[in-house]
């Protein structure tokens, strides 16, 4: 009930929130929430803060709609499995996780929620971890997205360095001042952290062992990348 029904609130709430930012003249829809200050050193500045826009509320109702149901799917096809607690914790966990990386307002915030999906894969892929090779592909799955995440983490780090800022607004503003090289390299280290997460190649070998897991975890790995 918990496991399915946060989902199916979040999902309602997404729903609302489109319905509403229709009668929203197109300039204004977006919002800002804006929790707390996380890290400020000198340029630094890390928020913990969400914005929500068209593309980002696109998204919030793919995850909780698909996601919601994969839900639903999962109470009666892993209703004899003594680990029904936990493998419904982690699918939360991977909801949440996407949700973050969907709404995040700066890069580094992204790259939580992005880091969260990737923790919550290697859970899911080997929840059988008693057989050798659901343990395997977990592994597999964690270490060739680590190749992804730190070419992510680079791009990162080049955007901050060469535009101060890690707020997706501020670099869309501030991009035209920066070195088109250094950028070319942080846009190509970025798609490259996206290439592991989405499976392609060449970092797509993780994506046929992942049907090791349950197979709603599949349904909602396939769905996620």
């Amino acid at each position: 009930i918990v496991g399915c029904g946060t989902v199916a609130a979040a999902f309602a709430i997404a729903v609302y929130g489109w319905a509403t930012m229709l009668a929203i003249a197109p300039a204004d829809r977006f919002m800002l929430d804006h929790l707390w200050r996380w890290i400020h050193v000198g340029p630094l500045r890390l928020d913990i803060a969400f914005w929500l826009d068209p593309l980002s509320l696109l998204m919030v109702r793919i995850i909780t709609g698909v996601g919601g149901l994969i839900h639903i799917y999962s109470t009666g096809y892993m209703h004899e499995d003594e680990s029904y607690w936990r493998f419904f914790a982690w699918l939360n966990l991977f909801t949440f996780a996407m949700l973050v990386l969907v709404l995040a307002d700066n890069l580094w915030l992204m790259f939580v929620g992005w880091e969260g999906v990737g923790l919550s894969s290697y859970l899911l892929i080997s929840f059988f971890h008693d057989r050798h090779f659901a343990a395997s592909a977990g592994t597999k799955a964690f270490l060739v997205n680590r190749v992804g995440d730190a070419a992510f983490l680079l791009g990162i780090l080049l955007l901050f360095f060469q535009l101060h800022t890690l707020r997706f607004t501020e670099i869309t503003a501030r991009a035209s001042s920066g070195d088109p090289a250094v950028l070319m390299a942080a846009c190509l280290l970025l798609l490259l952290g996206a290439t592991g997460k989405s499976a392609q190649f060449p970092l797509h070998v993780w994506l046929p062992d992942a049907m090791e897991g349950p197979t709603p975890v599949s349904a909602l790995i396939h769905a996620a990348t």
